[in-house]
């Protein structure tokens, strides 16, 4: 990407693109455009084509998603499929007919199938049934790589998909009902420390297995992808390292310093029992993460400090 290039990132605002966003001003990019969703309504067939004509960007992030824990997944099901598919459309199709010169859409791990073998390769998208808590999630996310595949394949268009591990970091969403695992169970831990409770509840058994990636990596591996990766299909970004959610919630406590008990709420859901990335694809072509987890713990608990409570 030319230092003077027009960069558009679809979902400045949120964890990940925000991220994106601290990435490219730091690598001394200053044409980037943003438009929080008050300003334009990605789902808006004709805002998003008058905002491309306007702009006409030569890059571009998409970033932009409605996202959410097992129980928004769950319980927002059209919403899920409905939004994430009209802001993938019409970002997508609007960089093909406005010659972006390259764009990279950001899916998830959960678009491999529930039962898929471990690590999860590639390969595996569309190899068995997906995990049904989250599968208009998971549909609208395979249908955006596979219309990044298409426009390839028809139009040409330098268009790449990455698959990010589960995610947390600097402006995580903290939600009591609509946030993840980890950015949940920080929530969780640093309310108990602050009341006193002597128990802390976690749902599920605690044995699920979960990779989880700091954001900032995230953007680092996405500004490598745009400089190197031009192919179809798709590429896992994680650290191809788990542990099972009881070993994150001790570790999550240690950063925070609650000393109570932790107490598993067996009568809830577990989700997939475990999701971790194969990540040798990326890691050949010389991409690897820099944050572990215990410092990357340190530094959401920090941001949720200063930010949140």
């Amino acid at each position: 990407m030319e230092k003077n290039a027009k960069i558009y990132i679809a979902g400045h605002r949120g964890m990940v693109g925000s991220a994106i966003f601290r990435k490219l001003l730091q690598e001394g990019y200053t044409n980037l455009i943003t438009r929080t969703s008050a300003e334009l309504d990605l789902k808006d067939q004709q805002a998003v084509t008058e905002f491309f004509a306007a702009e006409k960007p030569d890059y571009v992030f998409l970033a932009a998603a409605k996202v959410g824990g097992i129980i928004a997944n769950n319980t927002y099901r059209a919403d899920f499929l409905y939004e994430n598919l009209m802001i993938q459309n019409n970002v997508i199709h609007q960089s093909y007919v406005h010659n972006v010169k390259k764009l990279l859409f950001l899916g998830s791990s959960c678009i491999y199938p529930k039962l898929a073998p471990q690590p999860l390769k590639e390969e595996y998208l569309l190899t068995g049934l997906l995990e049904e808590t989250n599968e208009p999630y998971a549909i609208a996310k395979i249908a955006g790589i596979k219309m990044c595949d298409a426009y390839r394949a028809q139009y040409g268009c330098n268009f790449i998909s990455a698959m990010p591990t589960n995610l947390y970091g600097y402006n995580d969403n903290y939600h009591p009902q609509n946030s993840h695992v980890l950015p949940a169970l920080i929530r969780k831990f640093d309310e108990a420390k602050r009341n006193g409770d002597q128990t802390v509840a976690i749902w599920g058994s605690g044995m699920p297995m979960r990779e989880f990636l700091f954001a900032d990596d995230l953007a680092a591996a996405c500004f490598f992808l745009m400089q190197t990766y031009n192919e179809p299909n798709l590429i896992n970004i994680g650290t191809g390292e788990d542990l099972t959610i009881k070993d994150l919630a001790l570790l999550i406590q240690e950063t925070i310093g609650y000393d109570g008990e932790l107490v598993f709420d067996s009568s809830k859901p577990d989700g997939t029992p475990r999701k971790l990335m194969d990540v040798s694809k990326l890691h050949q072509l010389g991409w690897k993460h820099q944050i572990d987890l215990k410092e990357g713990l340190k530094l959401a608990y920090q941001d949720y400090l200063a930010n949140v409570v």
